[in-house]
Order: C-alpha cells, then sequence, then structure tokens
C-alpha cells in the first residue's frame, strides 16, 4: 500500500526535514506550507518511519499515512487536553480550593492506572457543596481553545464531513467549546446541580471510554460508512477505544497509554497538522 510521509510544526526547507525524508527513503519531499511537508512512499514499513523520527528531531512531527482512504468523511474528538488545553474537572476543583486532590486522582485516571468512571466519581464527589457559578467562571477564565482547534473542525465540517465532540467530562463545557470550535453535536457528562449549588454527582449513565468508541461507530454506521473513514484524536486513556476503531486514530500530547496505540502522534506541530496528514490543501482550510 502506497503511504505519505508527512513532517508537521518544521520549516520544509529545515536540514533536519530534507534528512528525514531521505532516511525514510523518499525521493522527492513537497512542501505544503510554511510548517509542513509530505513525501511519497512505497509502503507503510514502521521503519522508515523510525528512521524519519530520528533524523527529524524533536523539533517537528513525522507520521506515515497511506494514500487510500487518507481525507476522513467523520471527526471524533476529545475535549479537555485535546480541543482545549485544559482537563475542567482539575480547573473547577483548584477555583473552589480541592485542586490538589482532585488533580492527582486525574493524572492516573489518565495514564490509564485507575478505572475512569470510578476516578469521575471521586472527583465529582470532592466538588459536593460548592456554587454552581464556579463552572461559568471556570469556562471565562481558563478554558481555551488550543490552536489550530477551530480551523481543524471548520475545515472537516465544510468538507462535508461529520463532526462530533465527545467527552468524559462535562455537558456544561462542551456545549460552549462545540460551539466556539464548530462542531455539529457533543457528547459528555452530565454534572448534578440542584438549588444553584453542585451536588458531587454526575448523573448516569457515565460517558467513558467505551462509550466514546460506541458513538465512532454510530456515526459513521448512520452515514453508510466503514470506521476506516472516521479521524479520533484524543489525549488519554479514556481516548484508547475510539482511537484504536478509527482509520486515522491520533495522539495530541497524550499520555503514554494512547501514544503507544495511536496511528498518528502530535507533539510539536498543533492540530491543523491533522488536516496536512488527510492530505487537505491549505487553501481549503477554514481559518478561523
Amino acid at each position: 500500500m502506497t503511504a505519505m510521509l508527512v513532517i508537521t510544526g518544521r520549516d520544509p526547507a529545515a536540514p533536519a526535514v530534507r534528512e528525514a525524508a531521505r532516511a525514510a527513503g523518499a525521493r522527492e519531499l513537497r512542501p505544503l506550507g510554511p510548517d509542513a511537508a509530505e513525501a511519497a512512499l512505497p509502503d507503510l514499513d514502521p521503519e522508515r518511519l523510525a528512521r524519519a523520527r530520528a533524523a527529524l528531531g524533536p523539533e517537528g512531527d513525522a507520521n506515515l499515512v497511506p494514500v487510500e482512504g487518507r481525507e476522513k468523511r467523520v471527526l471524533l474528538a476529545d475535549m479537555d487536553g485535546t480541543m482545549i488545553g485544559v482537563e475542567c474537572i482539575d480547573e473547577i476543583a483548584a477555583v473552589a480550593g480541592v485542586g490538589a486532590k482532585v488533580a492527582g486522582i486525574t493524572e492516573a485516571a489518565m495514564r490509564g492506572e485507575l478505572d475512569f468512571e470510578a476516578a469521575l466519581t471521586a472527583r465529582a464527589a470532592l466538588l459536593a457543596g460548592f456554587d454552581a457559578a464556579l463552572l461559568e467562571t471556570v469556562y471565562e477564565t481558563r478554558v481555551r481553545l488550543n490552536p489550530g482547534a477551530a480551523t481543524l473542525v471548520r475545515t472537516m465540517a465544510k468538507r462535508g464531513a461529520a463532526t462530533a465532540l465527545v467527552s468524559g467530562g462535562f455537558t456544561f463545557f462542551t456545549e460552549r467549546v462545540a460551539a466556539a470550535a464548530g462542531f455539529a453535536e457533543h457528547h459528555a457528562n452530565v454534572l448534578e446541580v440542584a438549588e444553584g449549588r453542585l451536588t458531587g454527582c454526575v448523573v448516569p449513565p457515565i460517558l467513558g471510554r467505551e462509550a466514546k468508541a460506541q458513538r465512532l461507530r454510530a456515526l459513521c454506521a448512520a452515514r453508510g460508512l466503514a470506521t476506516s473513514a472516521a479521524l479520533a484524536v484524543g489525549d488519554g486513556a479514556n481516548d484508547l477505544a475510539m482511537v484504536r476503531a478509527a482509520g486515522l486514530g491520533a495522539a495530541y500530547r497524550a499520555k503514554p497509554a494512547l501514544a503507544a496505540e495511536a496511528d498518528a502522534l502530535i507533539e510539536r506541530s498543533d492540530l491543523t497538522a491533522l488536516l496536512h496528514l488527510q492530505g487537505v490543501p491549505r487553501e481549503a482550510w477554514v481559518v478561523a
């Protein structure tokens, strides 16, 4: 199967970029703009990719994708740490003054050391009794889209892809982040509020790892597509199932448990790297 080596986050004229292409066995390197380039290869041999990454060094990303079916028709993205730069539950806890307790549980869950549902329940319980206005404070002061997020989502949507934000976080935030980034739909957990205060409970059922993969399969099935037509991107162990299920599973600034399983690693580039991986020309991007 023919393949494309895609290098992002580096000037195509940089010596390390040219050396990476040569190390992979490419005959020609094609610039894709000021910070990306691609090179055709005869196969998906992982040794080619390993050589390219070694030659490129730590200042860019190199990934290998098959040419066939390269552009995807469905996008599923995690929210916390992927589309935005924070973990919302940690930020709520920090504003409430219980940040250290909650952050420790979050880190263990993201590494896959704790069951997600149990970890979410334990973290939410620490928020019991706090004013629900904390949620708005966190959104307004701490939540920002990661670079390239809106361009990725809006470009894929304009080209006809289904787009969904799927999060183990909370609907209060996914509703707002989905609107800001341009997602057609969002799915997350409901943090219970009673009489203006957080109860410390998450309304069941809890959306976790398998629910994300189920949403991917449902979106594909509704459009008569195989899951190979989907792109899924996340950063933690809770994203493993959907990343494995997708035709292109990407790990963005990810924890080791997810990075080890992903088809593509985005460590230094912004999220527009996922458009380059799909072969979407820069002139077709919806810059946001």
